[in-house]
């Protein structure tokens, strides 16, 4: 018996799994991190303005925005991330 038609047109493709390390993980319930404006890809807070999802920012930070970032220092985590990154 021969298989289907449509089992020969199936493409396998490799799959790259990431693994996270505990260790690495910024602890971020300490309370600081809420009285700073944190880095975030701009993609993701359209996304969490629109369906209402947590981003997460450089330092690990995960939460949904919703305060002016203007009011806050910028999170030192992330700006020395952020530096390391784009030199700047």
């Amino acid at each position: 018996m021969r298989p289907p038609h449509f089992a020969a047109e199936v493409e396998i493709k490799p799959a790259i799994i990431v693994e996270e390390d505990e260790d690495l993980r910024i602890d971020t319930d300490d309370g600081n991190h809420d009285r700073f404006a944190h880095y975030v890809r701009k993609a993701d807070i359209v996304r969490s303005n629109v369906e209402g999802v947590p981003v997460i920012a450089l330092c690990g930070k995960k939460w949904i925005p919703n305060r002016d970032p203007e009011r806050y220092p910028v999170c030192p985590t992330c700006k020395e991330i952020r530096s390391r990154l784009f030199g700047s």
